[in-house]
């Protein structure tokens, strides 16, 4: 009885967590301002996105210039982020995504750059800084949001070593 009810309760405050995560993304998302969401619709434009997964950092420059930094989380070693550039192809404000052994529901500020593998926000961790992901690019939720108001479809991104 005792290991139901515990079961239970970890149930119930995972999907508490994991709701007010989403809540509080949400209520981010609806603060984008426009001329933000306006430079979201431009793929070009000199901007251009370098993930280095050595340092496990993204940049966004723009015109030469660095304008964005953040610690990310990458591919862990079974399952590698793929290197090479790349264009933004789909952008996707909530996106459920799957794969062997997972399911992430609502995955914020979705921008798929190759396939299956795409930059977005990741509220079920906090260890930026270290490779842990299935392939993907993981931003801290906020970051992730400046992010995805600014890039549009087509921007480039390089991702190497």
């Amino acid at each position: 009885m005792e290991t139901i009810i515990r079961s239970t309760w970890l149930r119930r405050s995972s999907v508490f967590w994991v709701s007010l995560a989403l809540a509080i993304a949400t209520l981010f998302a609806w603060t984008v301002p426009t001329s933000a969401a306006s430079r979201s619709s431009r793929g070009g434009s000199g901007r251009w996105i370098e993930v280095d997964l050595s340092s496990q950092r993204l940049y966004a420059w723009q015109n030469g210039r660095r304008i964005y930094s953040s610690r990310i989380s990458s591919g862990k070693r079974s399952t590698p982020t793929r290197l090479g550039t790349f264009a933004i192809q789909r952008k996707y404000l909530y996106k459920t995504m799957r794969g062997r052994g997972y399911v992430a529901p609502n995955v914020p500020y979705t921008m798929f750059y190759s396939g299956g593998y795409a930059i977005h926000g990741a509220y079920w961790h906090n260890r930026f800084g270290t490779p842990i992901t299935h392939g993907c690019v993981n931003l801290p939720v906020g970051k992730a949001r400046q992010l995805y108001s600014w890039a549009g479809p087509g921007t480039r991104v390089v991702i190497r070593r």
